[in-house]
């Protein structure tokens, strides 16, 4: 029989009311009572939950939920609330059952919102008589960390989590290091505090090895250098860590490597990145030409054992000049020799560089760009030929 009390008892009209508040909404004999409420009830009472199951039973609810063994004598609130989904009693439906193990996933939410650390809210529930999935198989961390919850998630758009102490894939690591914004060193440290397993052991070198830019060779290189490596060790690394490892990593480097690696020849990063589809850009190749004292033909060649290739229709002169430098670096720094040249791009290149659009367009031509034949272009000076 459906029940709504209003008792002339204030007691009673406060352990009867979904928010203790004293008023509606009521809890109503034909539901069953959640633990939690017993427990916030008893807190804000001052009451032991024994004392608050007898008094709601008295008050015709027989339906109570509570788990295996002894109740609490006392209860504080903001134990209690950690029993709530949300941390709060505005929402009835929110206490977590006994039926059934409290997840990690529950501790780790529960304990950012208090700020508490999941140790202290795993000993707490467990106090109160609630089950926890894997409880003390290793221990939980005794520091609070509000990352914690991120770190469990596998997939933002479907809410999926980690299960307490499973084997956890290098990529997740990295996924959920990205998503907070940390080294995959620090995430992979807390996962093994948090009880999960990982396929490997984090060392300290691995921040160093992963760095900003791993899927160079460059970097490769220059980490495997510094750390007193070789190359390969530093492959079989990254490949462990489960990171994509570009092709191109030579056993032993050439003395010239370093400097053509990197985008500003000067040996460090940041380093030149493998664009699979444009390629390599030949300001680049005649750059490091001049710096090496080495061919343009030369440089190609090493790159594209870096695997740093050209495309198939780039030519390359014989040697390299700060003209053909500067008349290359006049243009979208971003364009490729698979883009067209138009006539506006000639025509800037010629006002910066002080040629001609003729000879602009010839030049690029002769490096394998691609411009419109239908298209004459003027044989006077490019500032000229600009406001013409």
């Amino acid at each position: 029989m459906r029940h709504t009390p209003e008792f002339e008892d204030p007691d009673d009209n406060r352990i009867t009311s979904l928010r203790l508040a004293g008023r509606a909404p009521w809890r109503t004999t034909d539901r069953t009572v959640p633990y939690g409420h017993v427990l916030y009830a008893a807190a804000g009472m001052r009451w032991s939950a024994d004392a608050v199951v007898a008094r709601l039973t008295a008050l015709g609810f027989t339906d109570i939920e509570r788990p295996e063994g002894p109740l609490p004598e006392t209860v504080d609130r903001e134990d209690a609330l950690l029993a709530n989904e949300k941390g709060r009693t505005d929402d009835h439906l929110g206490w977590i059952g006994v039926a059934t193990p409290v997840t990690l996933r529950h501790l780790l939410s529960a304990g950012a919102r208090a700020g508490r650390s999941p140790a202290d809210v795993e000993r707490t529930l467990l106090s109160f008589g609630y089950r926890v999935a894997g409880a003390g198989h290793p221990p939980l961390p005794e520091t609070p960390d509000p990352r914690d919850l991120l770190l469990i998630r596998t997939n933002a758009r479907d809410n999926e989590w980690l299960e307490r102490g499973a084997e956890v894939r290098p990529q997740q690591v990295n996924y959920v290091a990205r998503a907070l914004g940390c080294g995959p060193g620090a995430a992979a440290e807390r996962l093994i505090e948090l009880g999960f397993r990982l396929p490997y052991t984090p060392e300290p070198e691995d921040e160093r090895i992963i760095g900003d830019g791993h899927t160079a060779v460059g970097h490769i290189l220059a980490v495997a250098r510094d750390l007193d490596r070789t190359p390969g060790q530093i492959v079989a690394r990254l490949t462990e860590l489960g990171h994509h490892v570009p092709n191109g990593v030579p056993d032993t480097p050439e003395a010239d490597d370093f400097v053509i690696l990197s985008e500003h020849l000067d040996g460090r990063g940041p380093w030149l990145a493998v664009r699979h589809v444009v390629g390599v850009q030949p300001r680049h190749v005649l750059r490091a030409a001049l710096a090496t004292g080495r061919t343009p033909e030369d440089i190609a060649g090493r790159l594209a054992e870096l695997g740093h290739r050209l495309p198939e229709h780039a030519r390359l002169p014989e040697a390299a000049d700060e003209a053909d430098i500067r008349l290359l670096k006049s243009l979208d720094p971003d364009r490729s020799l698979l883009d067209d040249v138009l006539l506006e791009n000639v025509l800037c290149s010629a006002s910066l560089t002080g040629r001609t659009p003729a000879d602009v367009a010839a030049r690029l031509k002769e490096f394998g760009y691609r411009l419109p034949d239908e298209v004459e272009y003027p044989e006077i000076p490019g500032s000229a030929a600009a406001r013409s």
